[in-house]
């Protein structure tokens, strides 16, 4: 990948057939990994927090303290599945397929992956997956 990575403007300011150049996977991947990492270290932290907590004598207490513990593990595990999905986008952009739609083959868009990066599948489709889950779920 190239040396210098270009900001969001320059990327957006590039011609549609640029489209998943050699710049915009460098940007995507440094992105990517700054997400990467920021995840891992509020991972590290909720987890070593989780590890040094030591509960009270008190029954009120105990049982706040467990809610608390309950969510935080559901949070670390949301967390966990974003750290997934951060890592098969990375693989998506060392293999090249990175910012295109998994179900059209059409472009996702730059704008859409600079919001969500992990990003899988363009508007069109999303949109349709959305609208069959909530189909699904009113059966």
């Amino acid at each position: 990948m190239s040396e210098k990575v270009l900001s969001a403007e320059e990327i957006l300011a590039q011609p549609a057939d640029a489209y998943m150049n050699e710049q915009q996977l460098a940007f995507f991947h440094n992105l990517l990994m700054e997400q990467r990492t920021d995840l891992q270290t509020r991972i590290d932290s909720e987890f070593q927090a989780l590890r040094e907590y030591e509960p009270g004598s008190d029954v009120a207490d105990i049982g706040a303290a467990e809610e608390q513990r309950q969510w935080q593990l559901r949070l670390l595990e949301r967390e966990k599945k974003l750290l997934d999905k951060i890592d098969e986008a990375l693989t998506r952009v060392a293999d090249g397929s990175y910012g295109w739609c998994e179900e059209t083959g059409e472009p996702i868009g730059l704008r859409r992956l600079m919001l969500r990066p992990t990003a899988t599948l363009c508007i069109e489709a999303k949109e349709r997956q959305e609208k069959l889950e909530q189909h699904v779920r009113e059966a």
